[in-house]
């Protein structure tokens, strides 16, 4: 028969359901587990392990399990006669052959005890039979079973997000293959290698298996090099107790990573997987040698290089600069790196609050969710500097009219184009700076209200001679004549700009 399907949640240790003082189970046949059950989130494959539990009471189960259950029974079934033939026996192999991982038997109301046949039975068919108390009912145990499935689950899902951050972290150290393999290495207690096109071990990293393992785990990795259509993309197997998995990198490159691991965790296939996807983008780029021509092109900008120059090395004649601002969430690297690669290039600038990202031309950027971004015109790289300018009035104009992306020349000229957007901050803050925050609101109602005095009261929900109080304490505050159109104008620049 075939190995029974098993669910892909995380199992439950038997010996952990065991320990469940409030089910009161107790193991009276079977193998025994030496495991105590107190680590309910490691999903290791030692020992007995639970995927579910299902109550049956036919005389054969068989056709109505899956594998991996605790099956659970009160004996209903049991004829009168039954141990003085091969029935508990017949009972017992089914359930073996079905892929049954335990068999609980409930005592009252149909049998005080539970059979002796019944546990000889279980002996020697090697299925651990656990006695349920009177006081312990079947849906209490499948409850509990699930209960510690959701704690496996979760521990095993906290074990993959920590991983994967630092395997991002590893991604972009000085070294970062090997940095990848020394943290999937210690992820996974084991031994991850990076095969070559060619076989050769480019780098390793943990403590290295015997040589018979090795050398399985190469031949494996030849399974998933390509080597024509319907080349799987990983492959796995078990020698000498140790588990074996390795994953072909991108599309046709023949890179390989294995993994050799003495214990195989339900999470480590995901760990790994991701440890793939990220050696996949640094054996690629080191294989096209974009990341040598982009490190290149740096050297020969600092060296004095012009930029038109140095752009053939970059992979385009023309260019778009992007100007983005996160809506929410802070403007940290990962959060930049992560725009870059939406946007599709890996050209990434994170200047204090602003991500600049220069990007192909015949790549057209799309809105992305939680950004604001300014775009600029299509420009050569002799005029990168200018398209700067334009992504940053661009963004500035994307902020006011409060759209997710907004592109230089897309709209009429106005005045506020002839100035940078930190410019027109700075003189905001300096204009304004006599004012707080009620008098600065005050002001900007009123301005927007065309100076009525009423419309500003109502919109303030304030008397309309309190209005008029704050205003002329701004005009001496600010020292100027706010019946004066040119002031209005000012002011109103001022207010549009500042960041109070």
């Amino acid at each position: 028969m075939p190995d029974p399907a098993v669910p892909p949640t995380p199992p439950v240790p038997l010996a952990a359901l065991l320990a469940r003082e409030d089910l009161g189970l107790r193991q009276i046949a079977g193998p025994r587990d030496t495991d105590t059950g107190t680590d309910t989130g490691t999903g290791t494959d030692t020992g007995t392990v639970i995927h579910w539990a299902h109550t049956s009471e036919m005389a054969d189960p068989y056709p109505y399990l899956l594998g991996g259950e605790l099956l659970l029974t009160a004996g209903v079934h049991i004829p009168e006669a039954a141990g003085s033939g091969t029935y508990f026996d017949d009972y017992v192999s089914r359930i073996v052959a079905a892929g049954g991982a335990a068999l609980g038997f409930g005592l009252a109301p149909v049998h005080d005890t539970v059979p002796r046949a019944l546990v000889a039975a279980c002996d020697m068919y090697g299925l651990p039979l656990l006695e349920v108390p009177p006081r312990t009912t079947f849906s209490g145990v499948a409850r509990a079973v699930w209960q510690l499935m959701a704690q496996a689950r979760h521990a095993e899902l906290r074990r993959v997000t920590e991983a994967q951050q630092s395997l991002a972290a590893a991604a972009s150290r000085p070294d970062p293959v090997r940095a990848v393999l020394r943290q999937l290495a210690q992820r996974v207690a084991g031994w991850a290698v990076l095969y070559g096109p060619e076989g050769a071990v480019i780098g390793e990293a943990g403590r290295g298996p015997e040589e018979a393992v090795s050398g399985a785990l190469a031949e494996l990795a030849v399974v998933v090099r390509p080597s024509g259509p319907g080349t799987p993309t990983s492959a796995s197997d078990t020698i000498a107790g140790t588990h074996l998995a390795t994953y072909a990198l991108g599309a046709g490159q023949g890179f390989v990573l294995g993994v050799a691991a003495p214990h195989r965790d339900p999470g480590d296939h995901t760990i790994a997987s991701v440890a793939a996807v990220l050696l996949s983008l640094l054996t690629g780029e080191h294989q096209s040698g974009s990341g040598a021509d982009r490190s290149s092109a740096l050297v020969r900008l600092l060296l004095g290089a012009e930029p038109q120059a140095v752009a053939p090395l970059l992979g385009a004649d023309r260019w778009l600069v992007v100007h983005g601002r996160p809506d929410t969430q802070p403007c940290d690297p990962v959060a930049a790196s992560a725009l870059g690669a939406a946007l599709g290039s890996p050209l990434v600038d994170l200047a204090r609050d602003v991500v600049r990202v220069l990007v192909p031309a015949d790549r057209e950027p799309v809105p992305q969710s939680g950004w604001t971004l300014g775009v600029s015109a299509p420009t050569t790289p002799h005029d990168w500097p200018t398209a700067d300018t334009q992504a940053a009035r661009a963004l500035s104009r994307a902020r006011a009219t409060r759209t997710p992306l907004f592109r230089h020349g897309t709209h009429r000229p106005a005045l506020t184009d002839l100035l940078s957007p930190d410019e027109a901050e700075a003189h905001a803050r300096a204009l304004l700076a006599p004012l707080t925050g009620p008098l600065t609101e005050t002001l900007r109602t009123w301005l927007s209200l065309h100076g009525s005095w009423d419309r500003t009261a109502v919109a303030l929900s304030v008397h309309r001679n309190t209005v008029r109080q704050r205003i002329a304490r701004c005009a001496v505050l600010l020292d100027s004549d706010l019946d004066d159109p040119d002031v209005r104008m000012e002011l109103w620049f001022a207010l549009r700009h500042s960041e109070r």
